[in-house]
């Protein structure tokens, strides 16, 4: 869980750079190498290493608008994801989709743009794996925000009534774009909303990757025996703006600098080193391996090329 973190984190730390080229002094959106809007996922890793560290390649997830770390924490191709991302022909979707479509259907992951539009997609899986009789469980991250749209109390309905092997993960990192949960949403964790369903629901503390861990392997254990769907919303932390130019205006300059102090990395590796489960020269040569492993994906992406113009009518529905 550790090296995954570390691996999300340098990922979007890379990515924050590579964003960042040709779009100086004056922000434009559309300029430098990656193009389009950018949401990073800096500070919310456990809610993806938690629950992920528990499934197998044939489970599914269903991400969002910010993908990343739950892209990388289910195993999705990180060369062929950072080549999407730079809308390169080698990349998940030949560089048609871009960071808010990555699809890679050898481990089961997809996301997409449009908020709570994934879990419908998910109760879908979870409905095909209990109608072949498989123990296969499907996950769905939403944001907060999210939790107030009709896909969210459709499909939660469905999923406890058919008693789908469904898994909502509820990124709770207090904000709907610039809008605090508080002003939002009628109930202070969305994890009580379960009761209203008939179904468990588990409220994860202080961006906790082990609670995450031991919540999650509880409500997976209980999705695959038959016994129904659960919601789990985690306190988690954005580091950075919504969406990459985000001017932040909507909240104080001392919010993020008092967030970092409780880096989930920092404090899991504190952890580890203190419970001697590493060495500190461990750690470092794990790290190292890292960002050798990132910085292959980013050279990969950097080095393909891009699509031809009179391929952007092919992989495309004709009728």
């Amino acid at each position: 869980m550790y090296e995954t973190m570390v691996k999300s984190r340098y990922f979007e730390e890379m990515m924050v750079e590579a964003y960042s080229e040709g779009k100086k002094p004056i922000f434009n959106i559309g300029a430098g190498p990656v193009p389009g809007e950018m949401h990073l996922s800096n500070g919310e890793e456990p809610a993806a290493v938690g629950i992920c560290a528990h499934l197998k390649k044939e489970d599914t997830v269903s991400s969002t608008h910010r993908p990343h770390h739950h892209a990388i924490a289910k195993g999705v191709d990180l060369k062929k994801m950072t080549a999407e991302i730079f809308g390169k022909v080698t990349g998940l979707g030949k560089g048609k989709g871009g960071h808010m479509h990555l699809f890679d259907p050898n481990v089961n992951f997809s996301c997409g743009g449009i908020v709570g539009a994934g879990l419908p997609h998910a109760v879908g899986s979870a409905l095909a794996a209990k109608k072949k009789g498989e123990d296969f469980v499907a996950v769905a991250f939403i944001g907060e925000g999210a939790a107030n749209a009709g896909s969210f109390h459709e499909s939660m309905n469905l999923a406890a009534l058919w008693k789908l092997p469904l898994l909502l993960v509820i990124e709770d990192n207090a904000y709907g774009i610039s809008v605090p949960k508080s002003t939002s949403t009628s109930v202070d964790s969305n994890e009580t909303r379960a009761i209203a369903y008939g179904i468990k629901g588990y409220r994860v503390h202080d961006n906790d990757p082990i609670e995450m861990y031991l919540v999650s392997e509880e409500a997976i254990a209980h999705a695959r025996s038959g016994q129904g769907p659960s919601i789990i919303e985690i306190e988690t932390y954005r580091f950075l703006g919504h969406f990459q130019g985000d001017p932040e205006t909507y909240r104080s300059k001392e919010e993020v600098p008092s967030l970092l102090k409780k880096d989930p990395i920092m404090k899991l590796k504190e952890l580890l080193i203190k419970e001697k489960y590493m060495s500190i020269g461990e750690m470092e040569e794990m790290e190292n391996k890292v960002k050798k492993e990132v910085d292959e994906a980013y050279a990969f992406a950097r080095g393909s090329e891009y699509p031809q113009p009179e391929s952007a009518l092919e992989d495309v529905f004709n009728n």
